[in-house]
Formats: C-alpha cells, sequence, structure tokens
C-alpha cells in the first residue's frame, strides 16, 4: 500500500484528514499558490481559488481530490464532481452581477469600480480554465472533467467579454466628455472673440470720451432726477442683454 503523509504534515490550507501521496504533499506550499493541477498515482489535486474580492491579497483555496476509483473530495459544500460546477457558478454569478453594474454606470467613478472588480475577477476564470484542462490531460478517461473544463471556458469567455465592454464604455464615456469640453472651450473661444472685437471697437471712443468729454445737450439733464437715473437703467439693462444675446449666439 502507498505510503501516506501524515495529517499535521500537510498544509493548512488543505482539509484535515486527507492522506495525499507524499509526492503532491511535497509539492505543495504554506501558501495557496497559484491555481494548478497534480497528479500521481491515479490521485488528482486541483487547486484553485475562490472568487476574488476587492482589496483581497490573500485567496481563499478550493482544493478538489480526486481518488483513484473515481470518487471526489472538496472543501466545498457540494459532493463529487458537483462542487466544481458549483465552484465555477459562483464565478458566473459574479460576472453577471459586475454586468449588472457595467450597464447602469454613468460617470467615470462607475467604471473604474466595475473595472477594478472585473480585472481579478478575469485573471482568476483564466487561470481556473488552465487548471481544469492540465487535470483534463492528466486523467484523460474522466469526462466529468471535461464537462468542468467546458464550463470554465464558458465562465472565462463571459469575464473577458466583460472585460471588454467594461473598457469600451469607458473609452466611449471619455470621447463624449472629451467631445462636449471641445465644443465648450470652442464656443467660449468664439465668445471671448466676439467679447473682444467689441472692446476693439468701442474702446478708443471711451478714451476719446474720458479725455476730451463728451458733454452733449440732450435735453434729458432738465428732467427729473428719477426719470432720467430710471431710464438710464433700463436702457443699460437692454443694450446688455443685447450684447449677451449677440455674444451667445450659436456658432
Amino acid at each position: 500500500m502507498r505510503e501516506r503523509i501524515p495529517d499535521p504534515m500537510n498544509p493548512k490550507w488543505l482539509p484535515s484528514g486527507w492522506e495525499l501521496p507524499p509526492e503532491i504533499v511535497e509539492r505543495l506550499g504554506r501558501k495557496v499558490g497559484r491555481q494548478r493541477s497534480m497528479e500521481e498515482g491515479d490521485h488528482l489535486l486541483i487547486i484553485l481559488h475562490a472568487p476574488p474580492k476587492p482589496d483581497q491579497d490573500e485567496r481563499e483555496a478550493r482544493v478538489f481530490w480526486r481518488k483513484p476509483d473515481g470518487s471526489w473530495q472538496s472543501n466545498n459544500k457540494a459532493k463529487g464532481v458537483k462542487a466544481i460546477l458549483e465552484h465555477i457558478a459562483e464565478y458566473q454569478a459574479a460576472i453577471d452581477a459586475l454586468e449588472n453594474l457595467e450597464d447602469s454606470a454613468k460617470t467615470a467613478d462607475d467604471f473604474f469600480q466595475v473595472l477594478d472588480q472585473a480585472n481579478p475577477i478575469a485573471r482568476a476564470s483564466r487561470n481556473m480554465y488552465a487548471a481544469l484542462q492540465q487535470a483534463r490531460d492528466l486523467i484523460p478517461e474522466d469526462q466529468d472533467l471535461v464537462s468542468c473544463r467546458d464550463e470554465a471556458y464558458a465562465c472565462e469567455r463571459s469575464a473577458e467579454l466583460l472585460l471588454q465592454d467594461v473598457r469600451n464604455g469607458f473609452d466611449l464615456y471619455v470621447a463624449k466628455k472629451t467631445e462636449e469640453m471641445t465644443k465648450s472651450g470652442h464656443a467660449m473661444s468664439v465668445a471671448g472673440h466676439r467679447l473682444n472685437t467689441l472692446v476693439a471697437l468701442f474702446f478708443p471712443t471711451a478714451t476719446l470720451a474720458a479725455l476730451l468729454g463728451m458733454n452733449v445737450p440732450h435735453g434729458l439733464e432738465n428732467a427729473s432726477p428719477p426719470g432720467a437715473f430710471v431710464g438710464a437703467i433700463v436702457i443699460g439693462i437692454a443694450l446688455g442683454l443685447g450684447v449677451k444675446a449677440w455674444l451667445d449666439r450659436p456658432v
């Protein structure tokens, strides 16, 4: 009978009671490490990661052990190969949730929030597919691994499409904002040019009036003070509104 490594020598992230071949245990570290599959003496160990959460540094291990008789054990709640399928379904649910966030994204912060979560999900799903493809190559006669591999590929594809959609949406948002700023800047430039034209036209006259004086009799000097004052204010406001309408008219 093949020698087994005692349980205390197994890494802490492995379930207690697992008697894996020593050749497999020797290849495991204290930390989970990358997603991968390893086989020894018809024992297959698949090491995957739980769907990553925002700002999560350490990855949570999801390990699946296939014994030579074809039975499965895992640290997931489900039993058998169904545990792997439920693990993949967790990734798909996370991707679906991010797709809903991407559909409702309106601002740059919204897109950055989705992108911040979509990047690790896409990377993890890509590595999950590679690990299950490796498992399929190590145990080619197990048809259940084919289904798991195909589900993982569909999940990876969904994650990549989500990542591409988020990037395209953000690029479109930036393009629209850039166009709006360009139009606004052009309108302000035209309004400034029109205002400079007014200044160029009336500045010489205003300067001469200030230097030489323009006290020409016009009849209003004999009017009652409130009437002349109010009239001048009304005329000034009307002229100001006219100038503003001329400056703000479409280019």
